[in-house]
């Protein structure tokens, strides 16, 4: 609690502004997903779609019942069928069954409800909605055309993989994996028996994904200053404890997604972000793994120097979300210091 207020206060610091609203990132194992499609009748005579019959859908998919555990944190909209006819809008289209599919995630009711109360625990700060990371962090990194013609975007953090699937323009699939940048990290502690700071050290220095020639003969220091306890480590030991961890990830990866992965649907291969997207050779791994052609996510050339790293890809992607959400309207006219937080973000984002 304390670190987390912590943080508020030196993010409005940074700012010089007081936050008037918060919107909440969520990752977590808590938080799962199943696939949806309603279908209603059309209600019209003349058998033409209405607004008041894709209310409907919308109505059918907010009423599946969930356990007293969970809460759903997105319904999120897919393609619609008319009559079996897939279009993006229906409105005025003649038929007689509509479908829209969804896919709905939802988190744990402690999980979450701990979440807010430790936000809404700061100086008065309430937190307006909430966003699944992998759902904010695709959205940036993931252009249009992509979106359309089917990609899987994986943000790789420290303790864990989100992931999101793009097909026909839409999110169809997006989950967690407990395994990051962290998991490497211990590995090497364990493999090479040194302790956390200079395993951290270590990957970041030395690190890569696949094991090379070069890697193959070369040895380096540990530390570095050749202080006392300071060794040689070979870095083909290096090379190969990380190695093993990035294929197993992405083949977990593989297995929850299987049969949705094909290279038609997803066209537009496999998009890295997150910190430990940084590792070398980690694409080629994925591709290796996944059977689809993988590349590390190019950040918006809008964002300022200081945000473009794809360990930024989820605040960015959150922030994103809160600047465009119905409340923004609302925060324009509230009483605040200076210019306004939501002001601030417009500048750092360089819009």
């Amino acid at each position: 609690c304390n670190c987390a207020h912590a943080a508020l206060l030196t993010a409005e610091q940074n700012a010089r502004s007081q936050a008037e609203v918060a919107f909440l990132a969520q990752s977590g194992a808590h938080l799962d997903g199943f696939a949806q499609r309603p279908e209603v009748s059309i209600s019209a005579a003349d058998n033409r779609v209405r607004p008041i019959d894709v209310q409907r859908l919308l109505d059918e998919a907010r009423k599946k019942e969930l356990p007293g555990d969970r809460l759903a944190i997105h319904h999120i909209r897919n393609s619609f069928k008319l009559d079996g006819r897939a279009m993006a809008d229906p409105i005025g289209q003649q038929g007689e069954k509509l479908e829209l599919g969804f896919w709905t995630v939802t988190g744990g009711e402690s999980n979450l409800s701990n979440a807010i109360h430790l936000v809404n625990g700061y100086n008065g700060l309430e937190v307006k909605d909430i966003i699944v990371s992998a759902v904010a962090s695709a959205n940036v990194v993931t252009p249009e055309m992509e979106k359309k013609i089917g990609a899987l975007a994986l943000d790789i953090g420290s303790g864990a993989t989100d992931y999101a699937l793009y097909r026909d323009g839409h999110i169809i699939r997006t989950g967690v994996i407990p395994v990051g940048g962290d998991h490497l990290t211990n590995d090497l502690s364990l493999g090479l028996r040194i302790n956390h700071k200079h395993s951290e050290k270590v990957k970041l220095s030395f690190g890569q994904a696949t094991v090379d020639a070069q890697a193959r003969s070369e040895k380096v220091w540990m530390v570095g200053d050749k202080s006392v306890g300071d060794r040689y480590i070979p870095r083909l030991a290096i090379c190969q404890i990380l190695e093993a961890r990035v294929e197993e990830l992405f083949s977990i990866v593989k297995k929850h997604l299987e049969g949705l992965l094909t290279p038609e649907d997803v066209a537009a291969g496999v998009i890295l972000t997150g910190g430990t997207s940084r590792l070398p050779h980690i694409e080629r791994v994925a591709e290796r793994v996944l059977g689809l052609p993988a590349r590390r996510a190019t950040e918006p050339s809008w964002l300022t120097e200081s945000l473009r790293g794809p360990e930024y890809s989820t605040a960015i992607g959150l922030l994103l979300f809160a600047m465009n959400a119905p409340e923004r309207e609302h925060a324009k006219n509230a009483p605040r210091k200076g210019d306004g937080l939501m002001g601030h973000l417009t500048r750092w984002l360089g819009a």
